[in-house]
């Protein structure tokens, strides 16, 4: 672990929840109608309620924040954190692509790139300090939900996503 003054790590902290969080702002300007935009469409029987999804997200915004701040402490985390800021920018992106501009293969690729990407943050920060890359896993396997969901939701409404 790099020796970090208490204010620099506080700093930190707060620098990195703020991105995290200011991904999530880009991603909720995006999806101001999507409660109504998602009661309209087709869904399949397992998917999850709408309402739980602003508290998963906010959770889990939470959990990438302070992962990648445990990752920021250690030596030689500036290629595992680039990889971060490139997820959460495609998590940033997918709300407009899905709910926005309606492209429905575009988010579903989106999605499964964004899987790829968390895994390798996961295990990059995972390297770096374990318990940067086990704040992920509950990620990971919201994503890999939404991957499924993504899929299923476009083709059982054809007549929004073409």
């Amino acid at each position: 672990m790099r020796t970090l003054s208490r204010k620099k790590q506080i700093l930190g902290l707060i620098g990195w929840l703020g991105l995290a969080y200011l991904a999530a702002a880009i991603g909720a300007v995006a999806s101001i109608n999507a409660a109504d935009f998602y009661a309209s469409l087709e869904q399949p029987s397992w998917a999850p309620p709408a309402w739980l999804f602003g508290p998963m997200w906010t959770t889990l915004y939470g959990l990438m924040g302070i992962a990648a701040w445990l990752a920021w402490r250690e030596r030689g985390a500036r290629p595992a954190l680039t990889v971060f800021v490139g997820q959460l920018a495609l998590n940033a992106l997918w709300s407009w692509l899905f709910f926005v501009w309606n492209l429905g293969a575009i988010p579903f690729i989106g999605t499964v790139a964004l899987w790829v990407l968390i895994l390798v943050t996961l295990v990059m920060f995972w390297r770096l300090k374990a318990l940067a890359g086990v704040l992920l896993i509950p990620y990971l396997a919201w994503v890999s939900l939404a991957c499924a969901l993504t899929w299923s939701v476009w083709q059982l409404n054809p007549q929004v996503f073409g």
